[in-house]
């Protein structure tokens, strides 16, 4: 029985997938599975994973129909998974070969913790490392990410959870399998944010979490990501907004942070209630769900939106001149 299972849920990424597994095949650590989903790729793909159906490490899943979802593909990962601990090993991303050997240790050394992530490089599509993936956070939290640190879940959960998702990999992530099954896995109603509601799923759970601020993650950012497409169809606004909801829910803010959060989020979510190029129906549920955070969203909202109308009428006015 492998101790760690090593789930890499592919779609559509053949020009990193070699790369992604010999990274993973190549770790120090080799006490683990591969378990290889492939959700019917378009690409070369397929080809590629069927290079590696004679090693002994891999089992290799290949879906009849696409499932629409990455954590319906992680889910099901999951569930095929033998070991105590698991990895999500994004298709598009890679790793240090010390990784498994540094994140499993914080695991064992601690069985209170949930889940042990590192820092991460970010690396743009053509494979360029043009920074860290957390410079934002950072810079925020007085180089919090700069060092090594243990954190108390719950805590974890009212001071940053709460207003962004602090783990911008999952491909950064090992975590308990068995802390997984407790929160029923990732929820695949989600799109966009399911892997932000997990890991503070996990961390609600009132154990710690491990952070290792050796960057042995590269995270691939590029147009073709779901995140990527997210901002664009206003995905990311509404179902951000959703987590931080459902977080509140299972939280106890100071009056002056709920007040601090409200004033963070209103510059992020009221552009995209104000622009016509998200549908009317994803900008109603953004506002729906920016009301129940702030209960006076309605009230900052007014001003912009009567701001924006005139330069609408303003923009069709003149060219109704222009045309007669």
């Amino acid at each position: 029985m492998p101790t760690v299972s090593v789930i890499i849920p592919n779609y559509n990424h053949a020009p990193f997938l070699r790369q992604r597994i010999e990274t993973v095949l190549g770790q120090r650590y080799q006490d683990f599975e591969v378990i290889l989903l492939d959700d019917c790729s378009t690409d070369d793909s397929r080809a590629i994973i069927s290079e590696y159906a004679n090693d002994p490490r891999i089992r290799i899943e290949f879906n009849d129909k696409n499932s629409g979802s990455t954590f319906k593909q992680w889910n099901k990962g999951v569930r095929l998974a033998r070991g105590k601990y698991v990895w999500i090993a994004e298709s598009d991303d890679y790793a240090d070969e010390r990784f498994l050997n540094e994140s499993l240790s914080r695991l064992e050394n601690d069985s209170t913790t949930v889940f042990s992530y590192c820092r991460s490089w970010r690396v743009s599509g053509e494979g360029e490392i043009v920074g860290f993936a957390d410079s934002f956070e950072i810079d925020r939290c007085n180089l919090r990410w700069a060092a090594d640190f243990w954190a108390d879940g719950r805590d974890e959960c009212e001071r940053y959870f709460v207003h962004r998702n602090i783990v911008p990999s999952a491909s950064s992530v090992l975590f308990r399998r068995d802390v997984y099954d407790k929160i029923g896995g990732a929820d695949e109603r989600l799109v966009f944010c399911g892997d932000w509601k997990m890991w503070a799923s996990m961390a609600l759970l009132g154990g710690r979490i491990a952070y290792l601020a050796q960057p042995l993650n590269y995270f691939r950012f590029h147009v073709t990501t779901v995140t990527a497409k997210s901002e664009q169809l206003g995905v990311d606004a509404d179902e951000y907004l959703q987590v931080i909801s459902w977080i509140l829910q299972k939280t106890k803010l100071t009056t002056a942070a709920r007040e601090a959060l409200c004033r963070d989020l209103f510059p992020f979510w009221y552009p995209k209630v104000l622009t016509n190029r998200i549908t009317l129906a994803r900008r109603w549920r953004i506002l729906k769900n920016a009301k129940l955070i702030d209960h006076n969203a309605i009230g900052k909202l007014l001003p912009h939106a009567r701001t924006a109308l005139r330069m609408t009428l303003s923009r069709r006015l003149r060219f109704i001149r222009f045309r007669f």
